[in-house]
């Protein structure tokens, strides 16, 4: 997407009124927006449509929403997906996020919060935020490294695949290693908007974090502060 072409949307859902309504409110703003009620339709148009980004329901009458992103992801689409969905456990949460996706919304929803986690993601995938200190560096912290123009990754050799949300999570606590940051911090920064006091999705994000960034022989890096927050540092010795 360049900086002067319109933000593509596509809206899956098979109610279609929730989809119709997401991307009127879409089209107001000046995106593109175009809706579909099923998996198969929703795969179809991003081949055809080319989305920036999709807002994607779970329960769907032919493939779950969680089937539509892995084929997404298999077909080498990287665009975010942000699920809306009246699924609301905790497991549901997790599978989304791990699953990368890029936010989890549940119904009944606030249209203008969606619209504000669209924006806050579309930022995050092109590594923009509204924060002053941003610029491009590599940032390092023992063996692990992030590359803020190439937007690469790496502990020692190995490229750790991240979402747009886990990598501006990362990309914060390093540059703001070592001092320990609090969820509320991380929120403001990373989500921009005000969770609904859903601060454990901090707590998700930094679980998959850890996953691909301490995973393999090293020592952890990312550590949690009982009772203040999250760091990434080396151990003290």
């Amino acid at each position: 997407m360049q900086p002067s072409e319109p933000v593509r949307l596509l809206v899956v859902d098979d109610e279609p009124h929730i989809a119709d309504l997401v991307a009127t409110v879409a089209r107001y703003e000046g995106w593109q927006a175009i809706t579909a009620g099923s998996g198969q339709a929703a795969l179809n148009a991003a081949a055809a449509f080319g989305p920036d980004i999709v807002v994607l329901d779970l329960m769907l009458p032919d493939l779950d929403g969680f089937t539509v992103l892995d084929r997404l992801r298999e077909n080498g689409d990287a665009v975010p997906v942000v699920f809306l969905t009246a699924k609301d456990a905790t497991a549901d949460r997790i599978a989304g996020l791990t699953r990368g996706g890029d936010d989890y919304l549940v119904k009944p929803f606030s249209v203008e919060e969606l619209m504000a986690r669209l924006r806050a993601v579309l930022r995050r995938s092109a590594g923009v935020t509204h924060q002053p200190e941003a610029r491009g560096a590599v940032l390092r912290v023992g063996d692990l490294t992030l590359d803020e123009d190439t937007r690469e990754v790496r502990r020692g050799e190995r490229l750790a695949e991240l979402t747009p949300t886990e990598y501006e999570l990362l990309r914060y606590l390093m540059r703001r290693s070592p001092a320990v940051l609090t969820k509320a911090q991380i929120l403001d920064h990373v989500w921009e908007y005000d969770f609904g006091g859903r601060s454990n999705v901090v707590e998700l994000v930094i679980s998959h974090l850890r996953r691909k960034v301490d995973a393999g022989d090293g020592e952890p890096l990312i550590h949690t502060v009982r009772g203040v927050g999250y760091v990434v540092r080396q151990a003290h010795r």
